[in-house]
C-alpha cells in the first residue's frame, strides 16, 4: 500500500513550517515565489495528492481572458458570459474577479494577487500559457476552449457551422466562403468543421481560396478587411460568406457594401454568436445564437463538480434567420 504523503512530510523535506507548506499548496500569499516553487516541486516529487485540496469549498474564482482578444469587440460576447458566471457565483456564495493575461505577463504573480481558489479560462489560450496555469495546482476549467485532460464547456460549434452553411445552401448559394481570423482557436476550427460537413453533404466543393484566413496583422479588423477584399477580388467571387463570429461578419458586410454589393442579393452573410449589434445591422445579420449566460452558468457548475470529471460539454445553439442571408424558405 502506497504511503499517504502528508503536509508535515513535505515540511520536513522542505525545511519549512507546515503553515508555509499549506500556503504554498493553496496558492495563498505570504511566501517568496522561490520558496513556493521549491515546496510545490518537493510535493510533486513525493507524490502528494493535489486533488485533496479540491475538496475544500471554493470561495473565490478568477475569470481569465487572453490579452490577444481585442477586448473592445470581444466583450460583446464575453460580457454576457462573464455575467452568467457572476450570477452563478452569487447563487453559490462565491466571489468572482477578472484578469486579462498574456504570455509575456508574470502569470503566477498576477493570478496570486487575486488569491483565487479556482480558475476559469475563457476563449483562446495557447498551450504554453495553460501549462503555466496548470502548474499552479488550482482547480481549472475552460469555457469557449478545449484542451486535453481539462474540463471544458463550449457552444456546439460544429452544429452551428453546419446550420449556418446549410441555410446558405438552402438559399441557393453555391459559392460559399469561410472567413476566419485564425484557425488556432478551437472554436474557429470546430465551426469550420461544421461548414465542411454541410458542403460535403450537399456535394459542393469550394476552391481553397474560399477559406479566407485573415493575415497575421496586429489589427484584427484591418486583417479581416483585407481577407474580405481578397475574396471579392477573385475571378469568381463567392456569393455567400459564413464568418466565424458576428464581429467578422459585420466587417464583411461593410466591405461588401462599400464595394457596391447589395445584401443579400449579391452576397449573403451569416455570423456566429448573436451579439446585440447583429440584429441592429443593416440589413440585420443572420447568425448562430448562443445562450451566453447559460454557457457561463455551466462553466461554473463544471468547475465546482466535486468529482472533477474531465469532460467536454456542448451547449445547444440555434440559427437566427435575418435579412443578411435571405428569408427562411
Amino acid at each position: 500500500m502506497t504511503k499517504r504523503i502528508r503536509i508535515r512530510d513535505i515540511a520536513a523535506a522542505s525545511g519549512v513550517s507546515t503553515g508555509a507548506v499549506s500556503r504554498a499548496l493553496k496558492g495563498q500569499p505570504g511566501l517568496k515565489e522561490e520558496t513556493r516553487q521549491r515546496i510545490l516541486s518537493i510535493a510533486q516529487q513525493q507524490g502528494y495528492d493535489f486533488t485533496r485540496l479540491r475538496t475544500d469549498k471554493i470561495r473565490r474564482v478568477l475569470f481569465l481572458l487572453h490579452r490577444q482578444h481585442n477586448i473592445t469587440s470581444a466583450l460583446s460576447f464575453y460580457s454576457p458570459l462573464l455575467l452568467g458566471v457572476e450570477n452563478a457565483c452569487r447563487q453559490e456564495g462565491i466571489a468572482l474577479s477578472f484578469l486579462a493575461l498574456g504570455p509575456m505577463d508574470p502569470v503566477e504573480e498576477q493570478v496570486r494577487l487575486h488569491e483565487p481558489d479556482a480558475l476559469l479560462c475563457a476563449g483562446f489560450f495557447e498551450p504554453e500559457l495553460l501549462a503555466v496555469l496548470r502548474k499552479m495546482q488550482l482547480p481549472l476549467a475552460l469555457v469557449d476552449l478545449w484542451a486535453p485532460d481539462l474540463p471544458s464547456v463550449n457552444p456546439d460549434n460544429v452544429q452551428g457551422g453546419y446550420l449556418a452553411t446549410q441555410h446558405l445552401i438552402a438559399q441557393g448559394r453555391r459559392r460559399i466562403a469561410y472567413l476566419a481570423s485564425s484557425l488556432a482557436h478551437y472554436s474557429i476550427r470546430q465551426r469550420e468543421k461544421g461548414y465542411r460537413q454541410a458542403l460535403y453533404e450537399a456535394q459542393l466543393l469550394m476552391p481553397p481560396e474560399y477559406e479566407a484566413i485573415a493575415p497575421p496583422l496586429l489589427d484584427t479588423e484591418a486583417a479581416l478587411t483585407q481577407a474580405v477584399e481578397e475574396l471579392l477580388a477573385l475571378p469568381q467571387r463567392p456569393d455567400a460568406i459564413f464568418a466565424y463570429n458576428d464581429s467578422a461578419a459585420l466587417i464583411a458586410m461593410r466591405v461588401c457594401q462599400k464595394q457596391g454589393l447589395t445584401l443579400p442579393q449579391d452576397m449573403a452573410i451569416v455570423g456566429f454568436d448573436d451579439i446585440d449589434s447583429a440584429r441592429l445591422a443593416h440589413p440585420p445579420l443572420t447568425t448562430v445564437a448562443i445562450d451566453k449566460a447559460q454557457l457561463g452558468h455551466q462553466a461554473l457548475t463544471l468547475l465546482l463538480d466535486a468529482e472533477r470529471r474531465v469532460e467536454a460539454q456542448h451547449l445547444a445553439v440555434q440559427l437566427v434567420i435575418r435579412k443578411s442571408a435571405g428569408e427562411e424558405q
